[in-house]
């Protein structure tokens, strides 16, 4: 079974930076595509970013885009998602997931983390 636990969460101003960080466990991590989705209050949950096995493709929503960076440790079977610029409306609970495709869509992944708060103040 599949385990994954985000860290890394918290308060922070607009325009500062923060790393959330994804343990993965339970299978092979260089054969799992690992994402991150949120869900601000309110709404949908929506695709943030994923990464490939290998790491080599890297695919982002348009918002985040030159300001949200995901990269995996294969030593450590981390998957991070480096978030800097913040703004308030990036606020949400973040969550990790995991699955054999690196998707947009909460389908493409049956493996999820338990989620972590992330609140960006104006």
């Amino acid at each position: 079974q599949v385990q994954l636990v985000e860290s890394g969460g918290g308060l922070v101003q607009a325009g500062g930076s923060l790393s959330l960080s994804c343990k993965v466990s339970g299978r092979t991590f260089s054969t799992l595509a690992m994402a991150w989705l949120r869900q601000a209050p309110g709404k949908e949950r929506e695709f943030v970013a994923t990464t490939n096995g290998n790491g080599r493709y890297t695919f982002y929503t348009n918002s985040v885009k030159g300001r949200f960076t995901i990269s995996r440790d294969h030593a450590m079977n981390v998957v991070y998602l480096q978030m800097n610029k913040l703004r308030p409306e990036d606020t949400a609970v973040y969550y990790c997931a995991a699955g054999s495709t690196a998707g947009i869509v909460d389908s493409d992944y049956p493996y999820w983390g338990q989620g972590t708060q992330v609140t960006v103040s104006s």
